[in-house]
């Protein structure tokens, strides 16, 4: 008994045992004493008790302990006696030997066991293979296959069997085989319940197939086509009738808009042997189809109707596979010969195409009542097309704004753009510029396209007016396309066709900027803001910029040419030398005057004057320039010099007068206010006319005219002015003072 519950039992008798440092008395000890003695005589008291009312259980418990205890003394002399052998065994090799024996052999009977009964399976799975195939019935042959199959075919492993015995490889073989033969025989079953008119346009349906098998006697429609559902090849049966029905009896009734189905409905020695017949037959009464499409679905549903009722059975199953087989292929064909076709033409004709949704709406409707489509919706793809018309019509109407921008852009004659009848016609006004242009007609033609697609745009809804604006687009953006390329020759020399084409360029880059301002109020509210054109309007304007620069540099190359051909004007004193310079000076003079008449008549009138003005600063720069080249100029070659600039002036007289003229548009003569203009308007052409001046002058004359700052304000720099006068005047104290009085005078 523990510490505690001693002094428990002497906290009732005394208060002095609470505290546990006190020591105990020896009355304390004898009343302890006392106290565990009369507790032990209740406890024995107690367990006498629990055992006399407890007898039966206790002699229970005692007879199976004394079991137990015999049965561990039997096992412990077994053991002794399974352990005798081995005391005289030096080691345990022996008992090794008897353990692995011992396991081979039971492994041996595993796998014996297994084998057996893999062979009673195997012998079970034959003797219903043949028996499926001993059927005399086809259901029961199909019946048979499908039972078979969960237990040949591993649906996970797609009948794979190369982890499998050989034997049931076999069998899946001798399956596979009989499953091919009963759906290819119960096709052909069914394919010989059917009969179609070599010509077409005619199907006969009989309960019972034409002619028997030389194997098996052929069996009604329905029995083949219940069998190939149990097989899971309903698909595969129906495939050739389905193709046949569609090449026979469909395409004709769809195709053609002046027939009409007629069903007829046999009866001979019962409905086992019911002879059902569809024929597509000419009808005079039909003198054009119902423009809501009526007639047409009308004849479909007939034929649809006769196959649901005469091959299907009205078998849900079979006419969902039948139009699974059949409906893509007619939609196809309704959308073809049909509603395409019936996509109107003008965006005031859509209205009208609300017949032809409500009767295809109404169509898809009735094939669900017959639940030859299902009914989610999922295979409307006719009501999604007329749903979607809008969208067609936009599409094609884009298609065919862009097919005849390209007819414009490719039969259009660049060649001879002036020689048309109608050259008044392409003299337009520029929108933003007070001036006129000529562009060609093919410019015209395209932005009258524009122009009437963007007022369809401002009268459609907001999906078609976007396709009406992107057709404008792309016909704007043709232009830019082809153009250039078509005419890469022309833009790659001088002609008047590449004046047209940059003409052309900045028209559209001009029309382009009004067009948001002429039909973005009237477009949906939607587009208003998603479709602009301004992002056109630089791309065009560039065009136009380097087409016009392309020209001014190979007007510029060539006259270079021309004037290489005079060598720098030197020893013009000399008759050859003269003459080939004179002729240079012809040739530049011609070849501008040809470029005068390209241009002036083609290019608006600030652009031709601005272009020209380009090309003379050239001219006149490059010329004059080599004049003063000359290092040493005889008396005579100086007034060679002075007589082939007069020569090119008289000449270029035209030309001059085609860039300044009255308010009144009048031409001048060229006076002096002229010759002012025209120094302003060409800073070179000055400095030319006073080189002449310069031939014809005294040393003191040149150098007053340096000091007035005469010479300046023409162009010539310092080194210039010497440079001459010790070219032309002889080494003397008069040239040095004048050169010096040049130097100490600054410009």
């Amino acid at each position: 008994m523990a510490a505690d519950d001693l002094r428990e039992l002497l906290l009732s008798t005394t208060a002095d045992a609470s505290d546990p440092s006190t020591p105990l008395s020896a009355p304390d000890l004898r009343l302890l004493i006392d106290r565990l003695r009369l507790r032990s005589d209740r406890l024995h008291a107690s367990a006498l008790s629990f055992a006399a009312s407890h007898r039966g259980a206790l002699a229970s418990s005692l007879a199976c302990a004394a079991s137990a205890a015999d049965s561990s003394a039997s096992l412990e002399s077994s053991l002794d006696s399974a352990l005798a052998p081995l005391a005289s065994s030096p080691d345990l090799s022996d008992l090794r030997a008897l353990v692995e024996r011992l396991l081979a052999a039971r492994r041996e009977l595993a796998e014996r066991q297994e084998h057996l009964a893999a062979a009673s399976t195997i012998a079970s799975l034959a003797a219903r293979l043949r028996e499926a195939r001993a059927a005399a019935n086809p259901l029961d042959t199909a019946a048979a296959a499908a039972e078979l199959k969960p237990l040949l075919i591993d649906a996970e492993r797609s009948g794979s069997s190369e982890d499998g015995p050989v034997v049931f490889g076999l069998l899946r073989s001798d399956w596979e085989q009989l499953v091919d033969e009963l759906q290819v025989g119960l096709a052909k079953n069914v394919e010989e319940c059917m009969e179609f008119a070599p010509e077409g346009g005619k199907v006969v349906v009989r309960a019972t197939p034409r002619c028997c098998s030389s194997r098996k006697q052929g069996v009604e429609l329905p029995v083949a086509l219940q069998a190939l559902e149990i097989i899971d090849a309903l698909d595969y049966g129906m495939a050739k009738i389905a193709d046949l029905m569609m090449k026979h009896i469909l395409v004709p009734a769809i195709s053609n808009i002046h027939v009409a189905v007629s069903v007829e409905v046999l009866q001979e020695g019962g409905p086992e042997h019911s002879v059902s017949v569809l024929s597509i037959v000419p009808s005079e009464e039909l003198k054009d189809d119902n423009k809501d499409g009526s007639s047409l679905y009308s004849r479909i549903i007939d034929v649809i109707k006769f196959a649901c009722k005469f091959i299907c059975m009205e078998n849900s199953k079979w006419v969902q596979s039948f139009a699974k087989l059949t409906w893509p292929r007619i939609s196809d064909m309704v959308i073809t010969h049909f509603l395409s076709k019936a996509v109107p033409n003008e965006a005031s004709k859509l209205i009208e195409f609300q017949d032809v949704v409500r009767s295809t709406a109404e169509f898809e409707n009735k094939l669900r009542s017959m639940m030859f489509l299902l009914p989610d919706r999922k295979d409307g793809k006719l009501t999604q097309f007329v749903d979607d018309v809008e969208v067609h019509f936009a599409v094609r109407k884009r298609s065919e704004i862009l097919v005849k921008a390209r007819n414009i852009l490719v039969q259009y004659d660049y060649d001879n753009p002036l020689e048309s009848g109608d050259r008044g016609d392409s003299v337009v006004d520029l929108l933003f510029l007070p001036e006129k242009c000529f562009t060609s007609k093919s410019v015209l033609l395209l932005l009258k396209l524009v122009h009437g697609a963007l007022k369809d745009a401002s009268m459609s809804s907001a999906r078609v007016a976007k396709e009406f604006c992107f057709a404008a687009r792309d016909v704007l953006l043709l232009y830019k396309a082809i153009v250039p390329v078509q005419l890469e020759k022309h833009l790659d020399s001088i002609s008047q066709v590449a004046a047209i084409v940059h003409n052309d360029f900045y028209h559209l880059s001009q029309e382009i900027l009004g067009l948001a301002f002429q039909y973005r109020a009237d477009f949906p509210i939607d587009l208003q803001k998603q479709v602009v054109f301004v992002d056109l309007a630089p791309i065009f304007s560039q065009m136009a910029d380097v087409v016009l620069r392309r020209q001014i540099q190979l007007a510029i190359d060539t006259i270079s040419e021309a004037i290489d051909g005079a060598d720098g004007f030197q020893n013009t004193h000399q008759p050859q030398h003269y003459e080939s310079a004179k002729f240079s000076i012809e040739q530049v003079v011609f070849i501008l005057e040809k470029i005068r008449i390209m241009w002036e008549s083609i290019l608006p009138k600030s652009t031709y004057r601005k272009s020209m003005c380009h090309v003379l600063g050239s001219v006149f720069s490059r010329i004059t320039r080599d004049m003063l080249l000359i290092d040493d100029m005889a008396a005579e070659e100086t007034l060679q010099l002075q007589g082939l600039i007069h020569l090119a002036l008289e000449n270029l007289s035209s030309l001059f007068l085609s860039l300044v003229e009255n308010d009144d548009g009048s031409s001048k003569f060229l006076d002096h206010d002229t010759w002012i203009q025209l120094d302003v308007t060409v800073p070179s052409l000055k400095k030319f006319r006073k080189l002449a001046e310069l031939l014809d002058m005294s040393l003191k004359s040149i150098t007053a005219a340096w000091e007035s700052g005469d010479l300046v304000s023409c162009g010539f720099t310092s080194s210039e002015v010497q440079n001459f006068i010790k070219a032309i005047f002889a080494d003397s104290p008069l040239r040095k003072e004048c050169l010096g009085w040049i130097v100490r005078t600054p410009a």
